[in-house]
């Protein structure tokens, strides 16, 4: 478990969780411009927990959320912070157990993240917004189950999965084709048992 969990808070480290929270940012901003029924928030948080590790995708998921929510003023981005620190820590265990070494175990990583997603904001939807999600696509399944006299828990647990585990299939495609093609010293920098650091 520690193994899992060891984190290197090096200069490469440091810098590498502003660069995903930007990266969070800007795909969250340009899912929300286009009104597309993806999220598109979590590409850095899923980059920052490969390379550094559980602890560090929680903090640019949870960092991305806080400071959106803020700057932005969409108060339910604040919310789901706490979706978006479970959804870094599961991808970085994952990573950690091998599970991005190759396209297929990349797509399981995701479905692990995408699940993660669900468990954690099916009870805040229904918490705060009667077990919507606010997307156009999940909401329409929502409505449809509650016009067939579903529990509103069910309802809001097929929300989230139609919504986030293609979310973070297509999420997943895009980190590991970006990851699998970083060179191997610039991702040694960010390795939890490094000592030294060096570009040259």
């Amino acid at each position: 478990m520690g193994k899992l969990f060891k984190t290197n808070f090096s200069t490469a480290v440091i810098v590498l969780i502003p660069a995903c929270i930007g990266i969070n940012y800007i795909g969250k901003l340009f899912a929300q411009v286009l009104k597309l029924p993806l999220w598109l928030d979590c590409i850095g948080t899923c980059i920052g927990a490969i390379l550094g590790g559980p602890v560090i995708g929680g903090i640019c998921g949870a960092a991305n959320n806080l400071i959106y929510g803020f700057t932005t003023g969409d108060n339910i981005t604040l919310v789901y912070a706490l979706t978006s620190l479970f959804i870094g820590i599961s991808v970085g265990v994952m990573s950690r157990l091998g599970f991005m070494e190759s396209f297929p175990k990349a797509m399981i990583t995701a479905c692990v993240g995408g699940l993660a997603a669900v468990i954690v904001s099916t009870p805040l939807n229904i918490i705060y917004w009667g077990g919507q999600t606010g997307n156009v696509w999940g909401d329409a399944v929502f409505a449809a189950t509650q016009a067939a006299n579903l529990p509103v828990w069910l309802g809001s647990l097929l929300d989230e999965l139609v919504v986030d585990v293609p979310d973070k299939l297509i999420t997943g495609v895009i980190v590991y084709l970006i990851v699998s093609k970083l060179p191997g010293k610039l991702t040694s920098l960010y390795d939890a048992n490094a000592v030294v650091e060096s570009l040259d």
